[in-house]
């Protein structure tokens, strides 16, 4: 009998380790945290990169839990929230929504060009969100759906650290560090697994994500590295002192996704060679061949001219 209570707690130890210990039994591919290493070396500023080899299941971390501003990655934990009210009926996603100028977040985003009373799916205010990353259309969801449910919604999912801030209550110290929201690199690439395996909200919300996800306009980083024959789904961000960009690829010889953010830049410059943004090149190229040895792909020439989005 004592050996019998020996063995369960035993039992009971272990299951408790294996749901304590990040990744389980993950193992480090120690070559790829190496190199990763040697291209963050010199950079000026804080970098938290998450990879992980979704056949072998290997990873490769630098910082991948300490905490970063989100900047317009958020977007993707703001359509979670959305579909999940839509998954319950609250929401349908081809209902007709009415712009009001008061809606309007400053900028250049398309939606923001629409007069008020004018009217819109909320298909396509989704779609402009991720594709586009417009603001404006951002906001209106996140309002529609609310910052506490998305919030609650990431809470449930086991999230422990991602968040909404802005226009959140009890959120405001969080904004005045992060901004908009709040993540790690670990858990904006468990966010897009989970998106990519059908396990968010639902198979079918999950597919619709995904689907928007795949339709990026923002492709000069990191996608700019990977062959546009191959499907990628990914989300980007920007603020002055913060760059991200979190990439799931469907490359050929194993599926693979990556998250890379940046914060305390000293380079805050918004040329196509900023600091943050050829890093995240770099590691995006340095992902690709590593994962694909034999694929002698490689950006054209002279693309750098179609790549100036602004």
């Amino acid at each position: 009998m004592q050996t019998f209570r020996y063995i369960i707690k035993a039992l009971a130890f272990f299951a408790f380790y294996l749901l304590s210990v990040p990744d389980g039994f993950a193992q480090t591919d120690e070559k790829l945290t190496v190199k990763l290493e040697e291209l963050v070396g010199s950079f000026n500023g804080r970098v938290g990169i998450y990879v992980q080899n979704m056949k072998t299941g290997k990873i490769a971390t630098i910082n991948c839990d300490t905490l970063f501003p989100t900047a317009s990655m958020i977007k993707v934990s703001i359509q979670c929230g959305l579909m999940d009210k839509i998954e319950k009926g609250e929401l349908q996603y081809n209902q007709k929504l009415v712009y009001r100028d008061s809606l309007l977040y400053a900028g250049e985003d398309i939606l923001g060009s629409f007069k008020n009373g004018d009217t819109i799916q909320l298909s396509k205010v989704a779609l402009l969100m991720i594709t586009m990353s417009d603001n404006t259309a951002s906001l209106w969801l996140q309002k529609l759906v609310g910052g506490e449910y998305i919030n609650n919604w990431l809470q449930q999912n086991g999230f422990a650290n991602t968040r909404v801030n802005s226009r959140v209550a009890g959120r405001e110290a969080m904004r005045e560090i992060f901004g908009w929201g709040v993540t790690t690199p670990r858990e904006m690439c468990r966010l897009f697994t989970m998106i990519e395996e059908g396990k968010a909200v639902s198979e079918a919300a999950s597919e619709r994500m995904s689907r928007n996800l795949g339709r990026i306009y923002w492709d000069e980083n990191a996608l700019s590295q990977i062959p546009p024959y191959i499907r990628s789904s990914s989300k980007q961000g920007a603020v002055d002192n913060s760059r991200s960009e979190t990439v799931f690829v469907n490359a050929p010889h194993g599926k693979y996704v990556f998250s890379i953010i940046t914060k305390d830049l000293k380079d805050q410059s918004w040329q196509r060679d900023n600091e943050s943004w050829t890093l995240i090149r770099k590691v995006s190229a340095l992902l690709w061949h590593y994962y694909e040895p034999k694929n002698k792909w490689k950006p054209a020439g002279g693309i750098g001219k179609y790549m100036l989005h602004e």
